[in-house]
């Protein structure tokens, strides 16, 4: 698992603090390139809609929760188990 954010590193920092998160936080501030490149950047905002993409060992995108049920991991976890 890796999450992606248009947060800064200081504040990634501190919700992998505050939250106890053990996979890696990664900023996407600066150029906001993966956020423009997977279809989530809200330009005229300069933030990404929130989304949760699951990818296979290939690199294909095989399940994307979108909005408030990307929040909640469960759609995620379900699309990771199937086979």
């Amino acid at each position: 698992m890796l999450l992606v954010s248009t947060d800064n590193g200081p504040t990634l920092k501190h919700w992998s603090d505050e939250l106890g998160v053990s996979y890696p936080l990664l900023s996407d501030f600066s150029q906001r390139k993966a956020s423009k490149d997977y279809g989530v950047l809200i330009e005229e905002r300069g933030i990404a809609s929130r989304a949760t993409f699951v990818i296979d060992t290939e690199g294909r995108i095989t399940h994307i929760e979108e909005g408030g049920d990307a929040v909640d991991p469960t759609g995620a976890l379900t699309a990771c188990s199937r086979k």
